[in-house]
C-alpha cells in the first residue's frame, strides 16, 4: 500500500481532510518514525485513539514491537535533554532507558514529565515504536505519567555514570569522567549553516573514545579532567562518539583522571566481534600488500581516492599524491586489512611522496612503489594499533602505530597451551 493510501483509509476513518493527514504522515516518515507508529501519532492528532485498544499493563521484558500502547511501572535509570530538529522545529526532548524487575527499555519524551534518574513511575498509555530492531516508549501529549507508591526494584545501575568502555551507540543521559587528551576548534556546515564544534578524544582507565561538543563548553582543553554529565553516544566510524549538547554540564575535577596508556590487546577475531574499538591492539602476520596501496591520488575537496582522475563525488579533479598501504593481516583467528596513512607508510618504504615519485617516474610505473613495499613487510609479523571499523565491506584498522613483533613464539604458544589446559609437551 502506497503513502497516499494509508493517508486515504486514515483521513476517511477520522472523518479529516486527506491532504492534512499526508502531510502530517509524510513528514514523520521522514523524521524515520516506522509507518504504524505514524497511523497511530496521526490518530492520537485527531481524537481517534490508538487504533481502538486500550493499554494494557506489561512488564519491560513482554514489551514488543507490536504493541500499540502500554502501561508500566518503572525506574528512571538515565534521564538525558536533548535538541532535535523535527518537522522543521526545534523540539526538546527527553530520553533515556527505564527498567522493572524483568529487564530495561529506552524511551523518548516529547514533553518534559518531570521524572529524573532513579524516580519510580507508572506511566500510562506509553505509545511503542521500533528503534535499532528493538521497542522503544514513546511518550508525547497522550500519555501519563506519576509517581509509583512504591519504589522499583532493578538489577541496572541508576544514574548514569559509566566508563568510557560501556558506553555503547544509543546510549544518552549518561555521565562520565575522563581526561581530554586532543581537542581542536572546527567549523562546519550544520543544519543551521557555519557551526562552531569541539573535537578530539577524551579517555579514562578503560579506554579512549573520540567526542564532539555541538555546543562548546569553555572548560574542555587539552590536559583538563573533567565530569561530563548529560552525554549521548553515537557511532562514529563504526565505533562509539561521546556526544555533548547545550544540555551537558561539564565541571572541573580536583584529582586528575588517569588514562591507561596501553589499548586493550586482543585477538583478531575478538576485536572483529566486537563490532569497532576507538582504540585497539593485535598481533599478526602480515599476509598480503593490497591492491590500490602504495603511490596514490587523493581527491583535493574530499581526501578520497580517486582513479583516472575521477573522485566518485567531484568528479574530474587533479589528484594529490599520497602514500597509503592496506595490508591483510592475519593472527590465526581471523582478518583485518590494516591502513598506514602517509607518515607510516613513509616509515616502512623508506621515503617520502617525493622518492615514490621519483621510483614511478624511473620505471614508468607506480606498482613499483608498493612491490618495495611488500618486500619489506610481506611474511613478517606486526604489532598494530589503532581504531578499528567493522561494516558490510569488512574489517578495517586504520594504524596508529605499526612496529614488527618483539614477541617470543615459544612463549605465545606456552600461553595458548595453557589455556586448552596442556602443561606438559613431550618430544
Amino acid at each position: 500500500m502506497q503513502l497516499d493510501d494509508h493517508a486515504e483509509e486514515l483521513a476517511s476513518a477520522l472523518g479529516v481532510d486527506k491532504e492534512e493527514v499526508k502531510e502530517d504522515l509524510e513528514n514523520l516518515v521522514q523524521y524515520s518514525v516506522p509507518l504504524d507508529e505514524a497511523k497511530q501519532s496521526i490518530r492520537r492528532k485527531h481524537g481517534g485513539g490508538g487504533g481502538g485498544s486500550t493499554p494494557s499493563s506489561k512488564d519491560v521484558a513482554d514489551i514488543t514491537t507490536e504493541d500499540g500502547s502500554v502501561n508500566v511501572t518503572v525506574r528512571v535509570l538515565t534521564a538525558g535533554t536533548r535538541t532535535i530538529r523535527y518537522q522543521g522545529d526545534d523540539i526538546t526532548i527527553r530520553e533515556g532507558e527505564l527498567a522493572d524487575g524483568t529487564g530495561k527499555v529506552s524511551y523518548t519524551a516529547w514533553q518534559d514529565f518531570g521524572f529524573e534518574a532513579g524516580d519510580s513511575i507508572t506511566i500510562g498509555n506509553a505509545g511503542i515504536r521500533e528503534w535499532d530492531g528493538k521497542p522503544e516508549l514513546n511518550l508525547n501529549d497522550s500519555s501519563t505519567v506519576a509517581m509509583a507508591s512504591e519504589e522499583v526494584d532493578v538489577e541496572y545501575p541508576v544514574g548514569g555514570d559509566a566508563d568510557l568502555l560501556d558506553l555503547e551507540p544509543g546510549d544518552r543521559g549518561r555521565n562520565v569522567e575522563v581526561q581530554v587528551l586532543e581537542v581542536e576548534e572546527r567549523t562546519i556546515n550544520g543544519r543551521d549553516g557555519d557551526t562552531d564544534i569541539l573535537s578530539g578524544v577524551v579517555g579514562d582507565e578503560s579506554a579512549r573514545l573520540p567526542f564532539t561538543d555541538w555546543d562548546p563548553h569553555t572548560e574542555i582543553e587539552e590536559g583538563a579532567s573533567l565530569r561530563i554529565e548529560d552525554v549521548y553516544i553515537r557511532e562514529f566510524r563504526g565505533v562509539p562518539s561521546v556526544n555533548l549538547s547545550e544540555f551537558s554540564t561539564v565541571t572541573e575535577l580536583a584529582s586528575p583522571v588517569a588514562v591507561n596508556d596501553s589499548a586493550p590487546k586482543l585477538s583478531v577475531r575478538e576485536a572483529v566481534d566486537s563490532g569497532g574499538m576507538f582504540d585497539v591492539e593485535v598481533v599478526g602476520n602480515l599476509l598480503a600488500v593490497r591492491d590500490g596501496s602504495g603511490l596514490i591520488e587523493r581527491c583535493p575537496e574530499c581526501a578520497r581516492v580517486i582513479q583516472n582522475g575521477q573522485c566518485r563525488s567531484h568528479g574530474a579533479v587533479e589528484g594529490e599524491d599520497d602514500l597509503r598501504v592496506k595490508g591483510i593481516l592475519d593472527d590465526g583467528t581471523d582478518t583485518v586489512t590494516v591502513v598506514l596513512d602517509a607518515d607510516l607508510t613513509e616509515r616502512v618504504y623508506g621515503g617520502d611522496v617525493t622518492d615514490a615519485k621519483e621510483a614511478a617516474r624511473d620505471a614508468m610505473d607506480k606498482e613499483v612503489v608498493a612491490d618495495a613495499i611488500r618486500e619489506e613487510i610481506v611474511g613478517l609479523e606486526f604489532r598494530v594499533r589503532g581504531n578499528l571499523s567493522v561494516d558490510e565491506y569488512g574489517a578495517n584498522l586504520d594504524a596508529e602505530e605499526f612496529a614488527e613483533s618483539d614477541d617470543d613464539p615459544a612463549d605465545r604458544a606456552r600461553e595458548l597451551l595453557a589455556e586448552v589446559g596442556v602443561t606438559e609437551v613431550k618430544a
